[in-house]
């Protein structure tokens, strides 16, 4: 196999891994950036609080980007084959 053909693999894979955890990742960086906002105005400290909103805020993301995710990883395993 080719250099240039192994860097392209590379480069897909890498990409397909920052497309497929970007709507996960930013889904917790708005949960956590409203839970901190509700935690300094109301200066509660419970560390429960800020992480069961962003444990349920993946869940239900996985739940809804579930079918795309898959689709993107058969799409890219089917072009490996």
């Amino acid at each position: 196999m080719q250099t240039e053909a192994v860097m392209t693999l590379a480069y897909k894979a890498m990409t397909l891994a920052f497309s497929m955890a970007a709507p996960l990742l930013l889904t917790t960086l708005a949960v956590g950036w409203v839970v901190s906002l509700f935690q300094a105005a109301t200066q509660i400290n419970e560390m429960p609080l800020s992480v069961i909103p962003k444990l349920l805020a993946v869940g239900i993301g996985l739940v809804i980007w579930c079918h795309w995710l898959n689709g993107e990883m058969v799409a890219y395993v089917q072009g490996l084959f």
